[in-house]
């Protein structure tokens, strides 16, 4: 078959792909950052190129104008490669994989805020400290002729006796190697111990003391953003954070279009790759910025949602989604952390933590830990994780039950026409002037509007309910003024106009972008609610609901209560506690006790489902307005 050379501007990278081949899959291949939120099924528009030379074959769609199509703009999902081609990706169209700096960030993610992920409203909480792999020195008595021990039991012996251990397992290539180690050494040896459920295996054994040299590193996988903690197991210290997109969005935006195209050609292998090259370049960057050897990173552990753990593992997802929505496992064992590609020491293993149900993950269980909501002492408590799969979690020590909305990627920046990851640039506060409709706003590291975050979007339409330019439908009034005017998606409200942002175009909200606003605000909301009267309660039972996630200090309170995302209740019970499962996954990688908690939280946490449950569509129905239908369940919303 023929083979063509696409390159791509201003990247100046070019590869080499087979002909009928799309540019899109051409982009994945030389690692040009194009936004797809869709996954390449060609609905979502946001693929846009502009063909400089050459020739390509395009489906037909409607998501190209006409003066698009005059200019050479085609979608880079349904336009395949029929010579060599240049083609120019447009700021618009670049998908934000750029680092993520703290300062530009911790308006908006609290849990990179002085690199602590819990808002000191919530207490960090206290565990035996028994970290998952521990390193022990060991100075061994020599064999003689009235002592012959073998070299194994010499050494397993000893550590019993230290560590008080009583399972122990050791890898063949240990024990080839052990006679003549002990022997070099002059029986003084360093042992790293990494905990396996019941039992404790030998991983590693090195000359001399290197006891003060153990590190590892926790991971929080989101859907959107991966987020890394280099931490001392022996001094419970952590010595850096990195915080990171998500590259997976490459091949779709939320976890179902991640689930289908892991069934493509190489789909898995793809999806798997995204996330652990850019773990493992979180690691490199961690180790060298703080003089750590990377044979010393003796454990990992891996929080995440049930279709992120599966990817990361190379685990097929399918049945996640298909009825009834089981996984393939929800508590994985420990394996050598280079079975699935993310290089520590190669004798290191790699934890997840575990999961629920297809839509109740690790990440959840390591919230809930984190939150103390299991513990003795606790009330009963909500937390809610806002994202792509909005989960919530209600109950406390005798019970947990949790649920899953899909409230899409809107919040996140997907689905909207003007949306974007919280990165710079992003409006991330809107203010609207009820006198003239002008809007005022603040960018994420003061920069100039290139679009639109989560909490920018609760504001703005806030402010335009506040203001009368939407009704309770969310519709824009066909009110005379020069920001509002008439799109193909309905009416629209001009936030920015291009000559002043970073954008090919005017940076709107447009009625569509409402309406996928208020379906992902009316799933939260609904799924909540239905949680509670499925147990009988309602929201004044509940003295503190913990929100977790990638919403920040950045929210206003009142305004995410004012568009109906969250209940009516008193401002205090609202906890912002940032990201609560990479704080729930580093108190298990420095607690072995923790670890056991969370195994007891999967365990003990049911799953209601809501597609089962049958007043959840009346819920999500009513929830489609803002704030409410019943105005009566939002008292202090003026409108």
């Amino acid at each position: 078959m023929s083979r063509f050379k696409v390159t791509f501007h201003p990247y100046n990278k070019t590869v080499e792909v087979e002909k009928d081949a799309t540019i899109l899959s051409a982009a994945v291949s030389a690692g040009v950052p194009i936004n797809s939120v869709c996954g390449g099924d060609g609905v979502c528009g946001r693929c846009k190129v502009v063909l400089k030379k050459g020739s390509v074959l395009m489906q037909a769609t409607g998501l190209l104008s006409p003066e698009e199509k005059k200019r050479g703009v085609y979608l880079a999902c349904l336009s395949e490669v029929q010579s060599d081609i240049e083609v120019e990706v447009p700021r618009g169209s670049t998908a934000d994989f750029e680092k993520i700096s703290t300062q530009e960030l911790k308006k908006t993610f609290s849990d990179i805020e002085d690199i602590e992920p819990v808002k000191p409203a919530i207490r960090e909480r206290l565990f035996t400290k028994m970290p998952l792999t521990v390193k022990l020195y060991l100075s061994l008595q020599p064999p003689d002729l009235n002592d012959k021990v073998s070299d194994l039991d010499r050494l397993c012996g000893r550590i019993k006796k230290a560590e008080n251990f009583s399972a122990l397992q050791l890898g063949i290539v240990n024990i080839r190697n052990l006679s003549e180690l002990l022997r070099s050494s002059g029986w003084k040896v360093t042992v790293t111990l990494s905990r396996r459920d019941q039992t404790t295996e030998i991983t590693q054994i090195e000359p001399q003391d290197t006891s003060l040299k153990n590190f590892g590193m926790c991971f929080d996988i989101g859907t959107t953003t991966l987020t890394g903690q280099l931490v001392d197991l022996n001094k419970s210290e952590i010595l850096g954070t990195k915080t990171a997109y998500n590259k997976q969005a490459t091949f779709g935006s939320d976890v179902i279009t991640r689930i289908i195209y892991a069934r493509e050609p190489d789909g898995l292998e793809k999806l798997h790759c995204a996330v652990t090259e850019e773990m493992n370049r979180m690691i490199q960057e961690l180790i060298a910025e703080h003089n750590v050897d990377l044979n010393d990173l003796t454990c990992v552990l891996c929080a995440g949602n049930t279709t992120m753990t599966h990817l990361l593992l190379r685990i097929d997802p399918t049945y996640i989604r298909k009825e009834p929505y089981v996984p393939t496992a929800n508590f994985i064992p420990p394996i050598r952390a280079t079975e699935a590609g993310i290089k520590i020491n190669p004798r290191g293993l790699l934890y997840c933590v575990p999961g629920v149900a297809s839509y109740v993950g690790g990440d959840v269980t390591s919230g809930v830990l984190s939150c103390g909501m299991n513990d003795q002492a606790a009330s009963l408590n909500v937390l809610i994780d806002i994202g792509t799969n909005g989960e919530i979690v209600l109950g406390h020590k005798d019970y947990l039950i949790s649920c899953a909305a899909s409230a899409g990627p809107a919040f996140e920046g997907s689905g909207v026409s003007c949306g974007m990851r919280a990165t710079k640039g992003a409006i991330q506060k809107v203010k609207i002037s009820s006198r003239d409709f002008e809007p005022s706003y603040e960018t994420i590291g003061g920069a100039k509007p290139r679009g639109i975050c989560g909490s920018g979007y609760i504001d703005l339409i806030a402010e335009m309910l506040r203001s009368g330019i939407i009704d309770k439908d969310g519709k824009i009034k066909p009110l005379e003024h020069k920001r509002i005017r008439q799109s193909d998606m309905g009416r629209e409200f001009v936030v920015v106009f291009k000559d002043n942002a970073d954008s090919s175009s005017d940076i709107a909200i447009n009625d569509a972008d409402i309406d996928n606003l208020k379906r992902a605000k009316a799933a939260i909301y609904s799924a909540l609610s239905c949680l509670l009267k499925h147990m009988g309660l309602d929201f004044d039972s509940v003295p503190k609901i913990f929100i977790a996630g990638g919403f920040g200090t950045s929210v206003d309170i009142n305004n995410a209560i004012n568009i109906g995302l969250l209940p009516d209740v008193k401002r205090n019970k609202i906890i912002f506690v940032g990201n609560s499962s990479i704080a729930g996954a580093r108190a298990m990688l420095l607690s072995y006790e923790a670890m056991e908690q969370a195994e007891e939280i999967a365990r003990k946490m049911t799953y209601l489902d809501l597609s089962t449950e049958p007043a959840y569509m009346d819920e999500y129905m009513a929830a489609l307005f803002f704030p409410h239908t019943d105005l009566a369940k939002f008292p202090s919303v003026k409108l």
